[in-house]
Parts: structure tokens; C-alpha cells; sequence
């Protein structure tokens, strides 16, 4: 028998959350198959079984916090039989009917696997610890949760997929705050406004707390311009097809903010900077952060020494990490590091916006929607262009606002001369 345990996940993860076991006790698994999946602040993590056999136990349940080296499960060499969960359960059963009590009703067999101890349910349907929690934060009966398992279990997976409205209410979450008030429906009955509880993610959970931490610690300001857009605009129309037929790869904005605000970072290295104790430390390098929106929250993944990279790598470079960040395969060593932040709310509609701090860096530029704007072009004419705000959020500690309205004001001359992006690289 073999343990099956946490692996080490990088020096800053010290633990991680059981998302969810994608194998049952009892389950016959070939070496190389994928066992559970293990959340933590930053990646989402697959373990795999490192020999063939039957998942004898689970020993840590969904949505249990588990450290590096802990023991989570166990793994019996051999093919089980090769029936999976059929095979192995009866004799778990077998050996739970030996050591519990005899029911007071000698008649009906035992249910195949004890209830956990710390339930009060007073259903007769045998379910997981993280099953039964869950049952009772949405109020739901276990009796009426319908189970895929072959032995009539219910776990987790079976009470989220419940359909809640066909359960009868008897009792409000645990937890929750007091009811809302009962509304008059025709006839005088009244009616319980519904509502969801749920659990925040791991990785959600401490985007919320570095978040926080961000505006208590910082003396953080944001400064604001606006960008004409339509030099860049007229480039991309004019270069985006033989750009794509020659690299193989879109012509897109982000390319241009990049190279903008690595021209302007060099202007002005405190903004690329970050504070240690009474120290700040100037960085030489320039690895800037491309904030990407994720299924379980947003993400940072780093684009390396941006300021030898040319258009088409740092377009290829930023597909390659956002595309690995919507399907969950980003490394830690895509999301480490990083001395300046670029964010776009622009790509959800956003006209303006007050970017929050990627802590220990000390400046963050908000990108946000391209919108058609009259713009005076001298004291006679006016022209509708496509106009862009742009907001730098930055550390007031350690960069005067002189220094940050600067700073913006070179990224908005280069963007509005991309010729000169060239020459300043």
C-alpha cells in the first residue's frame, strides 16, 4: 500500500484546498491517472496516481485544507480485481459492520459505510463528511438527493447538482443571517425569498485579502489622461495582415501599451521599483505583469524582459499566458515576479476605472473601452476620435505626483506616435 500525498508546489505554497477527487474508494486507476485536483492561492494543481491500483481510502475530503507531505489518500497495488468501486466496498463494509453497534432493528442491513460522527442529519441515506456539510448550508434533505454512485452514496458533487426547488424547506442554512421577511401570496400564504450560499475559492479568497492589503498599506493615488487612438488604429489597419501572414499572430493593442509603458518606466525607474523595509529597490529588468481574466478570478501572468521582446513576441507571449490561464495550466513561474502591471477593463465595456495595486509593485496602468469622442483639434475644427482614458495607480510613499502625471503623459505621447515606440525600445 502507498500514500498518496501533497506534492511541494513552490516555496511561497505552503498548503493547498481538495477541490474535488475525481475517483471514488474502490476505484482501479492505471499509473499516470489523474486522482483529485488541489486548489491553492495561485494554481489549480492535478495529482496523479504514481503506481497502478485501487484508491483504497480517502483520507482527506473536498474542500479540506491540506499542508505539503500530508498524507490525503492511500493506494493498493494491484488491479483491485478490475470491477473499481464494486470490488473493494462490500469489504469495507464488512469490516464497519464488525466494530458498529447493532441497530436496534436486527432486520435491514446496515447502511454500506458509517455516518460521520459529526452529523445530526437524521437521514437514512449514507453520505461524505463534505456532502452532509453542504446539505445543511442549502437546506437540503439527503433523502431526496439523488446518487450516482453504485452503493447509493451521496457525495457532493450529487447535493450541488440537486435541484433545490424540488426539496422541501425545513430548516434555513446554517450560518445564515436571519430570514428575509415572508412576503403576503395570494390567498394569504407566504413565501421564503430564495437565496445561495457560497464558498469562496481559495485563489478568490486571498485575491480578497492581497487586495485589501494593498489599499491599507500603500498611500496609493491614481492619476488619469486620455489617449488618441487613432494612429494606432491606423497602423493596426494598415500593417494587421501582413503582421499576421509574416508572425503568425494578431497585431492587437496590448503590444503597444507594452512597449509604451516600457519606454516610459525607463523615463522614470521609481515606478519600477517596490519598497523593502526603508529601502527601495530599483529594478533593472523589466517583466510586466498582463492582468487576465480567469474562471476562479484574475490572474497575473508575467511577460519576461518585455523591453527585448519585439510586437509579434509580446503578442505571442501574452496569447500563450492568457490562453493557459482559461484553461488552469498556468505555472508558478508564469505568475512570479513582475515590476509593473498593465490591467484593460476596456475589454468589458469599462470607461474609467481606479486599478488597485499588484503589492510589492508600486505602479499599475488601467486600460479601458476605445469610444468615439469630439475632440477639439484646434480652435475651429472638432472631430469625433477614438478616444481611451488611461489611469496610473501608484505609490505615493515612494513616487510624487509630479513624477506619476509625467509618467502617464509619456505613455500617452509614445502610444500617440507608435513610430516612436520603435526608436525608444
Amino acid at each position: 500500500m502507498s500514500e498518496i500525498k501533497v506534492p511541494a508546489m513552490g516555496e511561497s505554497i505552503t498548503e493547498g484546498t481538495v477541490s474535488r477527487w475525481l475517483v471514488k474508494e474502490g476505484d482501479t486507476v492505471n499509473q499516470g491517472d489523474v486522482l483529485l485536483e488541489l486548489e491553492t492561492d495561485k494554481v489549480n494543481i492535478e495529482i496523479s496516481a504514481e503506481e497502478s491500483g485501487v484508491l483504497e481510502k480517502i483520507v482527506r475530503q473536498e474542500g479540506e485544507t491540506v499542508e505539503i507531505g500530508e498524507t490525503i489518500g492511500t493506494l493498493s497495488a494491484g488491479t483491485g480485481g478490475g470491477s473499481g468501486a464494486p470490488a473493494s466496498q462490500p469489504a469495507a463494509t464488512e469490516q464497519k459492520q464488525a466494530v458498529a453497534p447493532a441497530p436496534e432493528a436486527p432486520t435491514p442491513p446496515p447502511a454500506p459505510i458509517a455516518a460521520a460522527p459529526e452529523s445530526s442529519d437524521s437521514s437514512s441515506k449514507t453520505a461524505s463528511p463534505s456532502a452532509r456539510k453542504l446539505a445543511r448550508e442549502r437546506g437540503i434533505e439527503l433523502d431526496q438527493v439523488q446518487s450516482k454512485d453504485p452503493i447509493g452514496r451521496v457525495y457532493q458533487d450529487d447535493v450541488k447538482t440537486h435541484n433545490t426547488q424540488a426539496a422541501a424547506p425545513t430548516a434555513p442554512p446554517a450560518k445564515a443571517p436571519a430570514a428575509a421577511p415572508s412576503a403576503p401570496a395570494a390567498g394569504g400564504s407566504t413565501y421564503t425569498k430564495p437565496v445561495e450560499r457560497q464558498r469562496m475559492s481559495r485563489r478568490r479568497a486571498t485575491i480578497a485579502k492581497r487586495l485589501v492589503e494593498a489599499q491599507q498599506t500603500a498611500a496609493m493615488l491614481t492619476t488619469f489622461n486620455e489617449v488618441d487612438m487613432t494612429a494606432i488604429m491606423d497602423v493596426r489597419k494598415r500593417r494587421k495582415d501582413k503582421f499576421k501572414e509574416k508572425h503568425e499572430i494578431n497585431l492587437g493593442f496590448m503590444s503597444f501599451f507594452t512597449k509604451a509603458v516600457v519606454g516610459a518606466l525607463k523615463k522614470f525607474p521609481t515606478i519600477n521599483a517596490e519598497i523593502d523595509g526603508e529601502d527601495v529597490v530599483l529594478k533593472k529588468y523589466y517583466d510586466i505583469g498582463i492582468a487576465v481574466s480567469a474562471k476562479e478570478g484574475l490572474v497575473v501572468p508575467v511577460v519576461r524582459d518585455a523591453d527585448r521582446l519585439g510586437f509579434a513576441e509580446i503578442e505571442k507571449s501574452i496569447a500563450d499566458l492568457a490562453s493557459k490561464a482559461r484553461s488552469n495550466t498556468l505555472a508558478l513561474s508564469d505568475l512570479q515576479g513582475g515590476t509593473f502591471t498593465i490591467t484593460n477593463g476596456g475589454t468589458f465595456g469599462s470607461l474609467l476605472s481606479t486599478p488597485i495595486l499588484n503589492t510589492p509593485q508600486v505602479g499599475i496602468l488601467g486600460m479601458h473601452k476605445i469610444q468615439l469622442r469630439p475632440v477639439a483639434i484646434d480652435a475651429e475644427r472638432m472631430e469625433n476620435r477614438p478616444m481611451m482614458y488611461i489611469a496610473l495607480s501608484y505609490d505615493h510613499r515612494i513616487i510624487d505626483g509630479s513624477e506619476a502625471v509625467r509618467f502617464l503623459v509619456t505613455v500617452k505621447e509614445l502610444l500617440e506616435d507608435p513610430e516612436s515606440l520603435l526608436i525608444e525600445g
